[in-house]
């Protein structure tokens, strides 16, 4: 991979399953450099962490003592733990915070990991939604509210600032050795679904997010992008082929704004990304998995 070799990647949010899995990566093509509030134990000894909140002056400190050349943000926290005005604080307040030392501190190229939930659904919808639709996931959903905010905050710093390389990802449901609520729904040991409703679904492995993430890290990458894993499947199918039971109930109790279906042509067109890991191998993940607490954390 033609990474510049001078300077280190800083990676918020690194101590969350992804984001180890992104360091585990990462650290073999270049010097890489935590952030997160959280322990990191088990890290690879190359990797250094600094265990401070991202909304923290100390943060600025990391940016003037390592020679950051690229930044990879993922610190935004779905924990059930917080309030609504601690989220919002830790999520769109951390990301402009961060965004703002990137400008500061003349780094050239950040990586924001958004989520193909950002859209939400709508009749209107196109069957394949790109890019350029509106982001209305949080109309209806007001938990989806800060992963907007901080989405629109970073076009915003995309078109505003041309000198940095920005890219932000919207991945689909990202499946795997995860704590997303995709993957904590995929191991229960039976599956509640609506009846009556059967959506579509698109998912993508962990592993193939990270291969996404590295991609857009080379020289010259630069956009907004929907990042899209094996082609969609119905979701009765699905949980039928990873075989546990189905327990169908009234009303609705799956959120619908979970299932929409993005286009990932642009991102394999400018970027030549294109998924790893097929349903089957997805599917072999969950289908003899023992069932294990949701986490709330990616």
């Amino acid at each position: 991979m033609p990474y510049d070799p001078e300077g280190a990647v800083l990676v918020t949010g690194i101590a969350g399953r992804l984001g180890r899995l992104v360091a585990s990566r990462l650290h073999r093509e270049v010097q890489v450099v935590g952030l997160d509030r959280r322990p990191f134990p088990g890290r690879p000894k190359d990797v250094k962490h600094y265990q401070i909140d991202i909304r923290r002056k100390k943060v600025e400190e990391l940016f003037e003592r390592e020679r950051i050349r690229a930044v990879v943000h993922m610190a935004i926290v779905h924990d059930p733990r917080l309030d609504a005005e601690e989220h919002h604080s830790v999520n769109v307040i951390g990301t402009r915070r961060v965004l703002d030392l990137v400008l500061k501190h003349g780094v050239r190229k950040v990586v924001v990991l958004s989520s193909a939930t950002v859209y939400g659904p709508r009749a209107d919808n196109t069957q394949f939604i790109t890019e350029d639709t509106p982001l209305l996931g949080a109309e209806r959903h007001g938990d989806l509210r800060d992963l907007v905010q901080v989405d629109l905050y970073a076009n915003t710093f995309l078109w505003k600032q041309p000198e940095v390389e920005t890219v932000v990802l919207r991945p689909v449901h990202i499946v795997g050795d995860v704590g997303s609520p995709a993957s904590n729904y995929l191991r229960l040991p039976r599956f509640p679904v609506v009846m009556g409703f059967d959506p579509m679904i698109q998912v993508i492995h962990a592993e193939d997010v990270v291969a996404a993430m590295m991609a857009s890290l080379r020289p010259g990458v630069r956009g907004v992008f929907n990042v899209v894993g094996p082609d969609g499947i119905p979701l009765s199918r699905l949980l039928r082929e990873i075989g546990r039971p189905l327990v169908p109930i009234p009303g609705p109790l799956l959120t619908a704004g979970l299932f929409c279906m993005v286009d990932g042509e642009r991102f394999a067109r400018d970027v030549g990304f294109r998924p790893r890991l097929s349903l089957r191998d997805v599917i072999a993940v969950y289908r003899d998995a023992a069932a294990q607490p949701a986490r709330a954390r990616r």
